[in-house]
């Protein structure tokens, strides 16, 4: 059989996939759009052509040198720098290592140099040489042997006829056609005034480039003053265009041949580039004698199960995992159990099976509610929900897997135990809807063969008990240790928080809903007066039409303005027409209408009649909690409408009452703290309004003379700082001048020195252990900060100085919850937390318990930790969230 040799141009797949794709990130953060894109390009090649002869092309160091020393300026308008493509290129020869690819990069010396001294030696050993790009330069090297594949053009094979067909000159004449019209790409200046089809009809008709400049009296007008005056360009041109074929290069005595595939360091390449769908793709294609031998038990008979008992009992430590109805944790039913105590061996003991569910539960009950075993879970507050659903209170929290991923890597949103099991052991779970049908919205169990369920729940809480093992150790050493200990306790507060959930009038929010579309109605018609006609205000391209088309609105001169109807443009419009103000109110007011009035209600649960969020404890980097399936943390606090929203929400009994504790500008206390700034510990421990203060000292005024712009001035530049804003934003949001709001910058540290210090060391400590914390040991990778691209260095620097403050701020307020559930439990008060907003706690409790409540809660909160300055809690009371 005739050997084929596919010679790879990597600079040009790596290009291509650089731009063509959004950028991406490894967990470590390392750029991998262009690696991803090179990779997917070489197996899709692989997949279309099965090659057994491969060679990766890279350009060498310094490669233009040989052309800049004919044209200096020979690619030269290629000056911008893209900082975080050397390092992919890097990773792609890795790759290659790893996949039996063969690498040639000669110094001194581009790709298409080697390719072309590749395709010219190859030829006395191969059938046919592909050169596989997209690059036209190659195809002067076409000829019965060698051809051109373009892999972006559905696999475009350019023999010698495709070559004349698609660029209209014959293989040979290529070169003279870049001479001539010029390479934008490469620089080549080529002919002025000589474009593409003129050079290719000239070449057709008078064969080369040599024959023109030999007689260019056989040309008129400009065309033949162009081939007398501009010899020396021409062939300076068609020196630069001509591709070198005899690069010195070590010949393959096997032509290049695929050695044998790396599996376990491609598999681990994968993991540490984030590559799941590759790390799946490779998975798959193992043979199953590769493939790790598990034991996985249905335990399907009572003297089973009592075995299973027997050996749980002897451990302490005990992985389990719930198989449920549904995904909502208070109506979801246990379908069957999973056990494990050790990696590689795991029980399953079905609900829905030959044993009665009741009998099952009967015997588990007692093991789940014994002090003396530690059971741990993966998102482990859910399946605690599930077994309370079966009347089944787990007594001792050992572990919670996702809640240690999250503190090991808090930057990550991805601690799903699929992604772990793959990313860490690269270990390829069954997908749900594989199980489900992937045409089914619910997610339930209890339908599927309980076989399948088995093998499901056993792979699941194996893959537990292994990220404990792998956890733990790494917790210690990252001494983050006494703060995993802070979020397992506050694990069950959170359970009991969603459990109790809260009550809100579901009837109110209906009449106000009908309210806010008389209103919405009004607007609509409003703006169709203005606009002259009705159109569908909900379609971008519609409404366009009528502010730049029919209107003729100017729109503001910056990048991705023109045409938008974003709430940026339409503010800025809103100066040239009163058409963009209504627009914002009507998006403003249908917002709320949608996501709050009429979205509230369908989320009360049938049989409590109340609402119960989500709490998730691993949703931000900073540590704050976050909230879902209903957001309660996101009810608008401003604006008339968003007080009238939380008026639907109060105690379902009439002689109770709300509780709002709230810190007072917690963060801005910490930046106190965390500084050791003098003039911004005297003023918090003096109870100065920290606004008034920081104008007056910016200001040069008397507290008493501070005016209210100035104190609008002064907060802006407080709560700026701690976000990292910069003079462009404060001007922005002060509407100053860029100049005067660096003038405010500077004059605030001139007056807060401390807050400067606190900034650069806060960046610098950031900057080289790659990690910001908080003042509890708290950690948010950052590797970014020593990124070389600028925009994206910047931004982690932000995140740096803002990090320890909203972590901090965080990691009290957790600690705090703790304390008051301890004396709520010890005191037997019947009041409970109902709502955790960021900053503030929202108790429901019966109102001959207000006084007592408000003195242990504001205890608790105010004396959470020593610091430099008090810690201040506001209470409010109110018989709905609304008065709070």
């Amino acid at each position: 059989m005739q050997k084929k040799l596919y010679v790879l141009d990597v600079s040009g797949f790596i290009f291509r996939a650089y731009f063509a794709l959004p950028p991406m990130t490894s967990p470590s953060g390392e750029p991998t759009q262009a690696l991803y894109g090179f990779i997917r390009s070489v197996f899709k090649l692989f997949k279309d052509f099965s090659p057994d002869h491969v060679v990766a092309v890279f350009d060498g160091p310094d490669n233009k040198k040989s052309r800049t020393d004919i044209y200096q300026d020979y690619k030269a308008n290629r000056t911008q720098v893209y900082e975080d493509l050397p390092g992919q290129i890097a990773r792609a020869k890795e790759f290659c290592t790893l996949c039996g690819i063969a690498q040639l990069e000669i110094d001194g010396v581009e790709a298409d140099d080697t390719m072309g001294s590749v395709a010219k030696w190859a030829k006395k050993q191969a059938e046919a040489i592909y050169l596989c790009t997209s690059d036209k330069d190659l195809c002067q090297l076409v000829d019965d042997n060698v051809f051109v594949l373009n892999p972006w053009k559905d696999n475009l094979i350019l023999d010698a006829e495709k070559v004349q067909e698609v660029y209209g000159v014959a293989p040979e004449k290529i070169i003279d056609l870049l001479a001539m019209m010029g390479d934008s790409s490469d620089n080549i200046p080529g002919l002025p005034g000589i474009g593409p089809k003129t050079a290719t009809k000239l070449l057709n008709e008078f064969g080369s480039l040599d024959t023109l400049l030999a007689h260019p009296e056989k040309l008129k007008g400009k065309k033949r003053e162009i081939f007398e005056n501009e010899h020396e360009k021409a062939r300076m041109s068609k020196q630069l265009a001509t591709i070198h074929t005899e690069v010195d290069f070590t010949h393959s005595p096997t032509l290049f041949s695929l050695e044998e595939q790396d599996g376990a360091g491609l598999k681990q390449f994968y993991i540490t580039m984030g590559f799941t769908t590759l790390l799946k793709e490779l998975e798959k294609n193992l043979p199953e004698n590769a493939k790790e031998q598990v034991e996985y038990h249905l335990v399907e008979s009572m003297e089973g199960l009592d075995d299973l008992i027997t050996l749980l009992q002897s451990h302490r430590e005990i992985g389990f995992d719930t198989e449920t109805t549904e995904l909502n944790f208070m109506r979801a039913m246990p379908v069957g159990i999973g056990f494990a105590v050790a990696p590689g061996s795991a029980y399953y003991v079905p609900l829905n099976g030959a044993l009665h569910p009741d009998d099952v539960l009967g015997k588990l009950k007692p093991l789940f509610e014994d002090e003396s075993h530690a059971f741990f879970a993966h998102n482990l507050k859910y399946d605690l929900h599930v077994l309370n659903n079966v009347g089944i209170e787990v007594k001792n929290l050992g572990f919670d897997t996702i809640l240690a991923s999250y503190l090991l890597n808090s930057g990550s949103r991805r601690h799903s135990l699929d992604y772990l099991a793959l990313t860490l052991y690269g270990k390829v779970k069954t997908p749900i809807k594989e199980l489900i049908g992937s045409g089914k919205k619910e997610i339930s169990m209890q339908d599927v063969a309980i076989e399948k369920v088995s093998n499901y729940c056993c792979e699941d809480v194996d893959y537990t008990v292994r990220l404990k093992q792998e956890f733990s150790p790494k917790l210690k050493e990252e001494e983050l240790e006494k703060l995993f200990g802070v979020e397992l306790a506050l694990l069950p507060i959170l359970k009991k928080m969603e459990r109790a959930g809260v009550c809100v009038d579901a009837n109110y929010l209906q009449k106000l809903s009908e309210e806010v579309s008389l209103d919405l109605q009004g607007l609509q018609e409003t703006i169709y007066e203005m606009a002259g006609e009705t159109f569908n205000l909900n379609s971008p391209k519609q409404l366009s039409a009528i502010l730049f088309e029919k209107l003729e609105l100017p729109p503001p001169k910056k990048k991705g303005a023109h045409l938008s109807t974003s709430a940026d443009v339409l503010q800025y419009l809103a100066q040239e027409h009163p058409i963009a103000k209504e627009i914002l109110s009507y998006r403003s007011l249908e917002k709320l209408r949608s996501t709050y009035l009429d979205a509230l209600g369908k989320t009360i649960n049938e049989k409590t009649g109340r609402i119960h969020p989500n709490f998730i404890q691993f949703g931000t980097a900073t540590g704050r909690l976050a909230c879902q399936d209903p957001n309660l943390q996101n009810i608008p606090v401003r604006g008339a409408l968003g007080k009238r929203i939380r008026q639907a929400f109060s105690p379902s009994k009439p002689d109770w009452s709300y509780l709002s504790f709230d810190y007072s500008q917690i963060e801005l206390r910490l930046l106190a703290h965390l500084s050791e700034d003098p003039a911004l510990i005297t003023a918090f421990n003096q109870g100065e309004d920290i606004h008034t203060y920081t104008a007056s000292l910016m200001f040069n005024q008397p507290l008493e003379q501070v005016s209210s712009v100035e104190r609008h001035q002064a907060k802006a530049i407080n709560f700026g700082i701690i976000y990292g804003q910069g003079a462009y934003g404060l001007s922005k949001e002060l509407d100053i001048e860029m100049s005067r709001a660096s003038e405010f910058i500077k004059a605030y540290f001139e007056r807060y020195p401390g807050v400067q210090s606190y900034i650069d060391s806060s960046v610098k400590f950031t900057k080289s252990h790659e990690y910001a914390q908080t003042m509890f040991g708290r950690k948010r990778k950052l590797p970014e900060i020593n990124s070389s691209n600028q925009q994206v260095k910047r931004a982690a620097e932000r995140l740096a100085v803002n990090t320890p403050l909203q972590g901090s701020a965080a990691d009290l307020i957790k600690l705090a919850m703790i304390d008051i559930d301890k004396i709520l439990e010890k005191r037997k008060l019947k009041g409970f937390l109902v709502l955790q907003i960021h900053d503030e706690l929202i108790f429901e409790a019966p109102d001959s318990e207000i006084s007592e409540l408000i003195e242990v809660a504001k205890e608790a909160l105010e004396n959470v930790a020593q610091l430099r300055v008090p810690l201040v809690v506001d209470v409010n009371i109110g018989k709905n969230w609304g008065e709070c």
